[in-house]
């Protein structure tokens, strides 16, 4: 799991052999949140609000280049 972005309290990463739709992973000690690169959104787990906000506002402006990981390796 290659980690993109480490904000100390929980980490954002994109596994290369996942499935679709684009995602990344963030991923705290005691919580999972899966999100959707195109829109920010959480589709699946869960984000505690004091992490989501900083980690939503970093994948929206990391859009273009998170898409371009996910399609290097899709």
């Amino acid at each position: 799991m290659p980690v993109l972005h480490n904000a100390g309290s929980y980490v954002i990463a994109m596994y290369f052999e996942d499935h679709n739709p684009p995602h990344v992973h963030v991923v705290g000690p005691d919580f999972e949140g899966l999100v959707a690169i195109g829109d920010s959104a959480v589709f699946r787990g869960s984000i505690p609000s004091k992490f989501s906000r900083e980690a939503l506002r970093w994948i929206e402006e990391n859009r273009e280049t998170l898409l371009g990981k996910w399609n290097e390796r899709h």
